[in-house]
């Protein structure tokens, strides 16, 4: 059965209250559903094989593990051997990513069950401990297997656009994202399902206003003569 973030009313109305913008993007967009994986270990292996491939590869990879391997756990990673692994369309170095996780999370090195009892700042360090992981993965995963309340990921740049979109900015600094966090804190999680939304183009008629890149050639022609 398939699962999606779960939030509600309380979220809503008080993204709402807190920023007019959010309230209309969310009267536009309805209810968001976004698919989530609770299984941490097998959250964090989808994170791996999607790393620098499209998003139809990633799909088709991770369908062709499970339907052969069902329901993916630390054990069966780690009795792979890396061409077993490879054979499933994935790199060599992913391989050795996704068995080093499992092989210290079954060491007890890694343990993947006391992150619940963590802060979102303790549990992004620790999952970015892991080879393969670093904060937007951390944050990806916290916030789609987790689903931790208040993530809103300055490195995922999906939300700058968003952001850029709903306000009007030419570009997203991290004093002006921070603003935004705050703001949209205790429930960053919803607000970046919005903005992802938005980025999306779930908005007609909204508008990226960042700056437009300027061909080189355009460039040199405006160079003054020597």
């Amino acid at each position: 059965m398939e699962e999606y973030f779960q939030y509600g009313e309380m979220e809503i109305n008080a993204l709402k209250r807190a920023d007019k913008r959010m309230a209309e993007v969310i009267e536009r967009v309805g209810f968001v559903k976004r698919h989530v994986i609770p299984d941490l270990f097998e959250a964090l292996v989808h994170s791996i094989v999607g790393q620098q491939i499209s998003t139809k590869a990633h799909e088709t990879v991770w369908r062709r593990m499970q339907d052969v391997l069902g329901r993916l756990t630390p054990e069966k990673a780690a009795a792979l051997s890396p061409d077993r692994l490879r054979g499933f369309g994935i790199s060599y170095r992913k391989a050795a990513y996704i068995q080093g996780a499992a092989a210290k999370i079954l060491s007890g090195e890694f343990d993947i069950s006391s992150l619940g009892s963590m802060s979102d700042e303790q549990v992004c360090k620790h999952l970015s401990s892991l080879d393969g992981i670093g904060v937007w993965s951390a944050q990806m995963l916290m916030l789609f297997s987790m689903q931790r309340p208040d993530i809103l990921s300055y490195g995922d740049l999906g939300i700058q656009r968003g952001l850029r979109m709903v306000y009007h900015h030419r570009r997203i600094t991290r004093e002006l994202f921070e603003k935004y966090r705050k703001r949209f804190s205790p429930f960053g999680s919803v607000a970046s399902l919005y903005l992802w939304a938005v980025a999306g183009g779930a908005v007609e008629g909204m508008k990226d206003y960042a700056p437009k890149r300027v061909p080189a050639r355009a460039e040199k022609k405006r160079l003054p003569d020597l």
